[in-house]
């Protein structure tokens, strides 16, 4: 089925309450991603398919993480690009879930073992991870959308950021040792660019129907903040 062509026009360009109303939906979708995420964790929680992910990476070293984490990077790269097809807007709401399911299956080995852990708090750790991130990316919202500055600086840093994230990544399954603690602030420090980033991007640059593309690419950066602000929280 062809669906007509909407306006290119970015957002920033429009008036206020059609800012408004784009703002909302783009907060609204991305609490929705939130619920789905939620949602399908608790099934792989109940349904014991998130013991057997952790079982097989207990069991299997390192390098059973590297190829989760290559699936989880193409399918958010899959996400992304279907969540911004002009024809189609059911492949938006397809990449949200998409989205979402990812995560939580990327998640679930995580929590399983947060949350069985005899050495830690769980549940405590858990919404105390949650806490922090949600007011973490609650200020950077409000810097990004109340300073003047263009921020696409940022762009080419973050770029180079997340590469070399994955080589250390990469370099520490491979040679057996551990990140550290310092290691999980640079990632919050990067994840906090990117919200940033994108939270402007997406006034400057996506047109006001295209506020679940925008909600993917905000859910994206906040799932990463939570996974290592949750490590930090489970070594103390």
């Amino acid at each position: 089925m062809a669906y007509p062509q909407p306006s290119m026009t970015p957002v920033i360009h429009a008036d206020e309450q059609t800012r408004s109303q784009f703002l909302v939906r783009v907060y609204q979708h991305l609490a929705l991603a939130v619920v789905a995420f939620m949602a399908i964790e608790g099934l792989l929680f109940v349904s014991g398919i998130a013991e057997g992910i952790y079982n097989f990476l207990a069991s299997s070293g390192g390098f059973a993480w590297l190829l989760i984490l290559g699936g989880f990077t193409i399918v958010n790269v899959i996400a992304s690009r279907s969540a911004h097809q002009l024809g189609n807007p059911s492949a938006q709401y397809g990449a949200l879930f998409a989205m979402a399911g990812a995560e939580a299956l990327i998640f679930a080995p995580f929590l399983y073992y947060v949350f069985y852990s005899p050495s830690i708090d769980g549940t405590t750790s858990v919404v105390s991870a949650a806490i922090v991130t949600a007011v973490g990316f609650a200020a950077l919202t409000a810097v990004a959308m109340t300073t003047r500055r263009d921020l696409s600086f940022l762009r080419p840093m973050l770029m180079w950021g997340f590469i070399a994230a994955l080589g250390l990544i990469v370099t520490a399954v491979i040679f057996g040792f551990e990140l550290g603690p310092l290691f999980s602030v640079a990632m919050i420090a990067l994840a906090g660019a990117s919200i940033l980033y994108q939270t402007q991007q997406i006034v400057r640059r996506y047109p006001e129907w295209a506020y679940v593309g925008a909600a993917v690419s905000l859910f994206a950066s906040l799932m990463l903040m939570f996974w290592y602000v949750l490590q930090l929280f489970t070594r103390r």
